[in-house]
């Protein structure tokens, strides 16, 4: 087994194997377990220690409702942004609370930047292959993504920026500063790697959004959906 991927990566996996994807909490602390970056957070069911944790971080932050009944949050009203006090916070969990499954809430400090999206789906053809592309809610919009195939190294990466129509933006656009470009290397580097030490076991992986500024890059969001199990080979009859 590849070194990447270690026995905490591999018990998460192991875990949300019967959900069929991993919820977002799980699936950063995988992240962060191969050395990407993603937001502070703290995934708890309980009031009082979403404000604590919010309070130290500071103020403002993001409340997402966890649910293994849940995979598309924004959709289910599942997503708090902007949140700028104690108050605030109450009532999001509080109406988070009331969501089908609830399992707790993840509170995460604000990350800001230039919105990208990274995802990965394994070809039962090609194998992994690698995209990049404006994200957000405009990334189904403009549709402006670069595919490679996995692994990626330095010069794929700065291949697949040039290939963005709106690489202007990354790049810097009339007096705007450049996001990290070594920083979103690392990080698609790294992704990459991890993507294909996970071929057998994910079907997709979604970043999205990647936030990149011109100090980081940090996953904002994440969705990983788990490769279904397949039929057992028959047992060899004795000869």
């Amino acid at each position: 087994m590849p070194a990447v991927l270690n026995k905490r990566i591999k018990d998460i996996l192991d875990a949300s194997r019967e959900l069929g994807w991993v919820l977002e909490p799980e699936a950063k602390r995988l992240f962060s377990r191969a050395r990407l970056k993603v937001p502070k957070s703290r995934w708890t069911r309980e009031p009082a220690q979403a404000i604590g944790f919010a309070r130290r971080i500071g103020y403002p932050v993001v409340a997402k409702v966890v649910s293994p009944k849940v995979l598309h949050k924004s959709e289910a009203g599942g997503v708090v942004l902007g949140i700028d006090g104690d108050e605030a916070l109450g009532s999001a969990f509080e109406r988070l609370s009331r969501i089908e499954g609830f399992a707790g809430v993840l509170v995460e400090e604000s990350v800001a930047g230039l919105e990208l999206i990274v995802g990965a789906k394994v070809d039962y053809q090609f194998g992994p292959v690698i995209l990049l592309g404006l994200g957000g809610t405009g990334v189904e919009i403009y549709r402006d993504t670069s595919l490679r195939m996995a692994p990626l190294k330095q010069r794929d990466v700065e291949a697949m920026v040039q290939g963005l129509k709106a690489h202007q933006l990354l790049e810097g656009y009339r007096g705007s500063e450049p996001i990290n470009l070594p920083e979103l290397t690392g990080l698609l580097v790294r992704f990459s790697r991890l993507v294909m030490a996970l071929e057998g076991l994910v079907e997709s992986i979604d970043l999205n959004p990647v936030m990149c500024t011109p100090e980081r890059c940090v996953i904002a969001d994440a969705r990983i959906m788990l490769r279904a199990p397949g039929p057992k080979a028959p047992a060899e009859q004795p000869g």
